[in-house]
């Protein structure tokens, strides 16, 4: 993924999902296109890839992948080619 948006949110009440979906709906606003790929902090998944449904567009999901350069936190989110 060469460009995508970095999100922050710290907030303890919302899971995981509740953060990536936010940041798509950010990064939709932003580019016009919906994100399918979003990189978080290996330790937030303990290390699985999670699977989370977009309400736009209909039958899109976002595919959260661990990696250990981002920060706990920290949502690196855009469009993965291939």
């Amino acid at each position: 993924m060469q460009v995508g948006l970095l999100w922050f949110d710290n907030d303890p009440q919302r899971s995981i999902a509740a953060k990536a979906v936010e940041a798509a709906r950010r990064y939709r606003e932003k580019f016009g296109a919906a994100p399918n790929t979003c990189y978080v902090n290996q330790a937030a998944l303990s290390g699985a890839e999670l699977i989370v449904p977009l309400q736009v567009p209909e039958n899109a999901a976002l595919r959260l992948r661990p990696a250990p350069n981002i920060l706990p936190h920290h949502f690196w989110i855009g469009i993965e080619e291939g």
